[in-house]
């Protein structure tokens, strides 16, 4: 038995499905780096990789192919992003959290609408997916959330929000139980941790005059 077949083979069930071990791990994993990236640690980022190699698997047993897609576009997106952190640690002594700009909100919401519109349409061509819309619009919502989080963007929080909001149907509907389970306890997550890189926003805000007024 090759790796492969081993984590596709079912961990348990759930409500009458199987989970394969990919799906249970690839989302305990998933959970974990919600968890390190609202302390804004580096080690959301390798973390995140794991889980989505682990996600790849399960995407690919329940023929999700745009959401196996998806994963390998978190994987680049994580390793830049971890780069990017790791840049601002060296520099800054830590990672800075803000707001995005007006300019750079809509930039995102139009990348978005944009990129789900052509990626829906080219799953629907090729036949990698029963559901092209919704895996489109998960997969093109999850690369910019990482975008977002890498840039240190609080509205990084609100896509994955928009993200969970159809990821948990779309997880129910493909047989993939578990990961529809952690969907939900991600997005209680996702929540708090909004909660803390606004505040943390407001107070990176506060202290902007004063070290620009230092510098003067």
């Amino acid at each position: 038995m090759n790796v492969l077949s081993w984590l596709n083979d079912p961990a348990f069930h759930a409500l009458g499905k199987p989970v394969p071990y990919s799906d249970m791990f690839g989302n305990i994993l998933a959970t974990a780096t919600i968890g390190l990236a609202m302390r804004r640690s580096l080690w959301s980022w390798p973390v995140q990789i794991t889980g989505s190699l682990l996600l790849i698997a399960a995407s690919l047993s329940a023929h999700l192919g745009g959401n196996a897609t998806r994963q390998v576009v978190i994987i680049v997106a994580a390793l830049w992003g971890w780069a990017r952190w790791n840049r601002d640690r060296r520099d800054e002594g830590a990672v800075k959290v803000r707001f995005a700009t007006n300019a750079e909100r809509l930039g995102l919401v139009a990348v978005m609408g944009a990129a789900t519109v052509g990626y829906a349409l080219f799953l629907d061509t090729v036949g990698w997916s029963w559901a092209p819309w919704p895996d489109a619009y998960i997969f093109v919502g999850s690369a910019i959330a990482m975008y977002a989080q890498a840039k240190g963007w609080v509205e990084f929080w609100f896509v994955w929000i928009a993200v969970d909001m159809v990821g948990i149907p779309l997880q129910i509907n493909s047989g993939l139980i578990f990961s529809a389970l952690v969907y939900g306890v991600m997005f209680v997550m996702v929540l708090f941790g909004l909660r803390d890189w606004w505040q943390r926003s407001r107070v990176n805000a506060r202290q902007q005059p004063v070290l620009e007024g230092i510098a003067a």
